[in-house]
């Protein structure tokens, strides 16, 4: 959804991006460039970090949708220059699998994006951007997406298909709007005939916290959004730098709140975008439900073995949120020891660094790590049949 402004947004917008936003961009990316020498790590992706941390600290939620495109607008152009490069290699697997297709999702506001064809598909990927639940889709997930699953499925002769979900963002709806949207597509893939085990959930960020608000959601149904009985356990969920509580402040915000995209305030802010309120320990427990995971009064990540089978998860090494992924997978592990759990803290990485790679259009170590977990789901898929 693109944000109209009014005048006055307007012009404070055109102050910011022509006289403050350049100093402080300047200032961010000689910061973040010595901290990652002195760390001894390459600083180039770092200082796109440095950028992004500026444009979420200066502009207001709805200034960024303003200065962006809708997440169907960028799927959309997603789809007509990967097709235009696809014919000039007139490269027919993946001319097959591209067309614009989405899906309404009725009354909850949302639609499905599709890549590939779900009428073929043996596997369906459900995947949920990031972006602070504020931010729209970026091509950098588009092209993540095909790449890691798309692609490894006709490179081991698996059909796959993904369904992004386009959700209303911040300021328009806050939770819990974004995970009734996420349990109607659900449904919606559940109805066309998709069993539970050949579908994979997931997202990176704020799109990796709806999954795990999802997989929550099963296993302690909030009253007022649709529910229904798994058949059988999910195949599986990847949680890319996963938001999980509302906390900021562990060791991991403290080291790296200076490099890293992300900040105690940008998560603060986003926090409270989504809450519509600044986040306390009684709105967690109270009326915020399963929004943060890791903060439940009564966790339900003893049972999340009843409705999933794999799960990875990955966060950098000098990003914000490691800690929290550290304590998720440990409780993961500890309450739901049926469940395959694999684990990286990737070296060198800071937030959401498979994104970076996908704006990027490159297979990078991150994409690498999701294409090798992925495959593996397909290889145990096949040895099981």
């Amino acid at each position: 959804m693109t944000s109209g402004l009014s005048i006055t947004e307007k012009l404070r917008l055109a102050f910011r991006l022509t006289f403050l936003a350049p100093w402080q961009i300047l200032a961010t990316v000689l910061r973040s460039f010595f901290i990652a020498l002195a760390r001894g790590i390459p600083p180039r992706l770092f200082l796109t970090c440095a950028v992004i941390k500026v444009v979420l600290r200066s502009f207001s939620p709805r200034q960024i949708q303003y200065l962006s495109l809708s997440t169907k607008d960028a799927y959309e152009a997603w789809i007509q220059r990967r097709t235009l490069k696809a014919h000039k290699k007139n490269d027919k697997p993946v001319m097959e699998r591209l067309s614009y297709h989405v899906e309404s999702l009725g009354e909850s506001g949302a639609s499905l994006l599709w890549l590939g064809d779900y009428r073929k598909a043996q596997k369906v990927v459900y995947f949920f951007h990031g972006g602070g639940y504020f931010a729209p889709l970026r091509p950098g997930h588009l092209e993540w997406c095909w790449q890691a699953y798309i692609e490894t499925g006709i490179e081991m002769n698996v059909e796959v298909a993904v369904a992004v979900l386009e959700y209303t963002l911040c300021p328009h709806a806050r939770y819990p709007v974004q995970l009734r949207q996420a349990a109607a597509g659900l449904a919606h893939l559940l109805s066309l005939g998709i069993q539970p085990q050949d579908l994979i959930i997931g997202g990176d960020s704020a799109g990796a916290n709806l999954a795990a608000q999802l997989l929550c959601h099963f296993v302690q149904p909030q009253p007022t959004i649709w529910h229904t009985e798994l058949s059988s356990p999910l195949g599986g969920c990847f949680l890319v730098s996963p938001l999980l509580t509302w906390q900021t402040n562990s060791a991991s915000f403290l080291e790296n709140g200076w490099i890293d995209m992300l900040s105690a305030s940008s998560v603060d802010r986003s926090t409270t975008e989504l809450l519509g309120c600044k986040c306390t320990k009684e709105i967690v427990h109270g009326s915020a439900g399963v929004a943060f995971p890791l903060d439940m009064e009564d966790s339900c990540l003893g049972e999340l073995e009843t409705v999933m089978s794999h799960l990875y998860v990955t966060a950098g090494q000098h990003e914000v949120f490691r800690d929290q992924a550290i304590a998720f997978v440990q409780e993961v592990r500890h309450s739901s020891p049926a469940i395959r759990v694999q684990f990286e803290i990737q070296e060198n990485q800071a937030h959401d660094f498979i994104l970076l790679e996908g704006q990027e259009e490159r297979i990078g170590k991150c994409m690498q790590a999701m294409k090798k977990w992925f495959a593996s789901l397909l290889v145990a898929d096949c040895q099981a049949l």
